[in-house]
């Protein structure tokens, strides 16, 4: 979310003439995130979350928009695409596919107890049964062939070690197959400030989740391990071990919407594995070759790599209960 396209109020209001959402009375760009330009939109009539999309390809946009206003439609609580008086929900602002969206209440929480991550793992399940009824079909955009081409664009930049770990699991994943699992629409970005509670943790009230802007299909159990990967670790700052009663709490409310089954429970390690190695990409991608823009984010990769070395050596990391599932 940071901004490369800088909008200004002039040329906002101007494109908001197109919609039914009265006259805008604020403009806030949002700082946090990494892949496209986003402000918070305040008007006469309500809050909104303006997204001006900077490099995902036109074909895949409404992929994700559609994937909101059906989760939205079937009662998940995400951010609703808003149509223009056309009846279209993806226009153009500065030169750039845009898009304006409900905005949620709350905020993230930056460290979750048991209770939130069982809040999410409801509601994760809840989007993945909504799901089965989306007809579009987007395989996951940072899957196998995108890390495979980031690997090799990263090469000059890296380490010896850092070559050799990335080589190792990229093997060690192509050695895998997961089509035993079941698939269907994932978020595949669910970290902690993709979702919005309102009140303190250990009691807060989980308010909906956004940014579904890596959203594809993809095995269900990827978004679990995902999730885990940041919203269970024993200290997110300096302690990458995963915390079995969080990632419990996770996926015991998952099981209870949508049992898991014998086959994900086997795959769960290597699950948990290739969504690290997934964001590790990324991060090293962003940091090595990162894009010109006004306000622009870019996290530490050793964080992940970190993640990623903890998860291949671990040999059971936790899961349900042994009666589970």
């Amino acid at each position: 979310m940071s901004v490369y396209t800088p909008v200004s109020e002039g040329q906002l209001a101007g494109w908001l003439k197109d919609y039914s959402v009265g006259a805008l009375e604020a403009l806030e760009p949002i700082e946090s995130g990494i892949e496209n330009t986003n402000y918070f939109v305040t008007t006469s009539q309500g809050r909104f979350v303006l997204t001006l999309f900077e490099r995902l390809p036109a074909a895949e946009l409404p992929f994700y928009l559609e994937l909101m206003a059906h989760l939205a439609r079937h009662g998940v609580p995400c951010p609703a695409p808003v149509a223009n008086h056309a009846d279209r929900i993806l226009s153009e602002l500065n030169g750039k596919p845009a898009a304006l969206v409900t905005r949620l209440p709350g905020r993230s929480i930056e460290r979750p107890a048991a209770a939130e991550c069982a809040a999410l793992g409801a509601l994760l399940a809840r989007m993945h049964l909504a799901g089965r009824s989306y007809a579009a079909y987007l395989e996951n955009p940072r899957g196998p062939r995108w890390q495979r081409g980031a690997a090799r664009d990263l090469q000059p930049f890296l380490d010896a070690g850092e070559r050799r770990l990335l080589e190792d699991e990229l093997s060690a994943q192509a050695g895998e197959r997961y089509q035993e699992l079941p698939r269907g629409p994932v978020h595949a970005d669910l970290f902690r400030d993709n979702a919005l509670f309102e009140g303190e943790a250990g009691g807060a009230r989980l308010c909906g989740v956004i940014d579904f802007y890596f959203a594809g299909v993809d095995c269900l159990l990827y978004d679990l391990a995902v999730c885990a990967n940041d919203w269970c670790l024993a200290d997110p700052a300096s302690d990458v071990r995963l915390d079995a009663p969080r990632v419990r709490a996770l996926l015991g409310a998952y099981h209870a919407q949508r049992p898991l089954t014998a086959a994900e429970a086997r795959a769960w390690p290597r699950l948990l594995r290739a969504a690290a190695l997934r964001f590790w990409i990324s991060r090293l991608h962003d940091f090595h070759l990162p894009r010109p823009g006004e306000l622009v984010r870019v996290h530490d990769p050793a964080h992940f790599r970190a993640i990623v070395e903890l998860r291949a050596a671990e040999a059971a990391p936790p899961w349900l209960e042994a009666d589970e599932p």
